[in-house]
């Protein structure tokens, strides 16, 4: 950058998990003031340090729906800066090269993201640029949907109720794009994944679509991993190239078991907020006290889909192999390592943490304690899936096994289930009596 570029004031618009052009709030805020607008991304070095694989296909996706942005940009002669580092050293540069009015961005509300927005807005202030930032990736904030009280809700029902009159009361609008206001810049090709230390994997961006004749019978067949009908917009609406906004207003009118999933994604987002310590610990404390086993044998067999449940295995074949792993399943996996195997729910949430390409913390915390009884509205302890019982229920015909497991497939079970079931109940008893 030149210190030439100094001489026009211009506002600044951070792409982070809202990577759409379209129905973007901040970036629409930022493009109504009198300043042309500097769409960046920053590839975070804090953040990308702590993936081993470096094939992972996360970052791939962000790399492609970014390029696919930058690409657009061009037809209008602007596009996305992409720099690759720590987020402080970068606006420490961008302040010494521009003057900037201001930072626009869409709110995050995990704590690491908060902790990060708190120290670039205190740079930001020190410098005279302010930084604002916009509801985006939700309906309603962590405030917004509470009790009469004031208190954060901690059981779902109460809670989905009041978030739904609450919609009601609002106008759920979408946001245009005008393209005349963003800064023209020359021609420059993104940064390379192998710049950034990653390599390309073999996953195609595809545009994210509200299908209704998934969506519409979604409450129907939901829960058959073998017909594959659900919306597969879980990753879309990770990385926002997808609008939450878009997605309610379909789910209203065409499904309200959908929308209910929906609700459920802000429901675990505000627990996070009010309860961040959830990350480490159990919601319910006295589950603290569970003895787990931990066999690390035993773990490394339900990480290779190894247990001889075929359910369970099948499942973690898929998300060995995909990145994705089919609703019910996940809480098939879920019960069988917590219940079964008694190894903690903070093992297999890592590991999904790591493998699924649509992991959302808030989510992903929230169902995993969901699962072993130690979250709040959690499933009761003594509720243990039986995968057998499972398999008739929702894959009766073995088409999802047959999918994933090997015909010569010939695991021995690794524990018998009426055995893990009682044990897990004495367990569990003991820690929460």
């Amino acid at each position: 950058m030149s210190k030439a570029q100094k001489t026009e004031k211009i506002n600044i618009f951070w792409f982070r998990r809202d990577l759409r052009l379209d129905d973007n709030t901040a970036l629409h805020e930022s493009l109504q003031s009198e300043y042309p607008v500097l769409p960046v991304f920053i590839f975070d070095t804090e953040i990308l340090d702590k993936l081993h694989n470096k094939e992972d296909k996360r970052v791939d996706y962000i790399h492609q729906a970014i390029s696919k942005m930058h690409q657009e940009l061009q037809k209008h002669k602007s596009g996305i800066r992409v720099f690759h580092g720590k987020p402080m050293e970068i606006f420490k540069n961008l302040v010494e090269n521009y003057d900037i009015e201001a930072v626009f961005a869409n709110k995050d509300y995990e704590p690491d993201a908060i902790a990060r927005d708190k120290e670039i807005a205190a740079f930001l202030e020190k410098n005279e640029i302010s930084f604002r930032t916009c509801k985006d990736q939700v309906i309603f904030e962590e405030h917004e949907v509470v009790k009469n009280d004031n208190t954060p809700y901690t059981v779902y029902t109460p809670y989905a109720k009041k978030w739904k009159e609450k919609l009601k009361d609002i106008s759920v609008q979408s946001h245009k794009t005008d393209f005349k206001n963003f800064l023209p810049l020359k021609p420059e090709n993104m940064i390379s994944l192998e710049t950034i230390g990653f390599k390309k994997t073999d996953l195609d961006l595809v545009e994210p679509k509200l299908e209704k004749e998934i969506i519409s019978d979604y409450g129907k067949y939901r829960n058959f991993p073998g017909m594959d009908h659900t919306t597969h917009l879980g990753v879309a609406l990770r990385f926002g190239t997808i609008s939450v906004r878009k997605c309610v207003q379909y789910a209203v009118k065409n499904n309200e078991t959908w929308l209910n999933e929906l609700i459920w994604r802000e429901f675990f987002m505000q627990i996070l907020f009010h309860f961040p310590q959830v990350v480490k610990h159990c919601f319910k404390k006295k589950y603290e006290n569970i003895e787990w086993r931990n066999n690390e044998k035993e773990f490394k067999a339900w990480c290779e889909g190894k247990t001889g449940y075929p359910i369970v295995d099948a499942g973690m074949k898929q998300l060995n192999e995909t990145g994705f792993m089919h609703n019910r399943v996940r809480m098939i996996t879920a019960s069988f390592l917590t219940k079964h195997l008694l190894i903690d729910w903070r093992w297999g949430e890592a590991y999904f943490a790591e493998k699924l390409l649509d992991y959302e913390l808030s989510s992903n915390n929230g169902n995993w304690q969901w699962v072993a009884g130690c979250g709040c509205d959690a499933s009761p302890y003594f509720r243990v899936f039986n995968p057998e019982e499972q398999v008739k229920k929702f894959d009766k015909d073995h088409k999802y096994i047959r999918e994933w497991i090997p015909e010569d497939y010939n695991e021995k079970p690794i524990v018998e289930h009426k055995e893990a079931r009682e044990r897990a109940l004495k367990v569990y008893k003991k820690a929460v009596s």
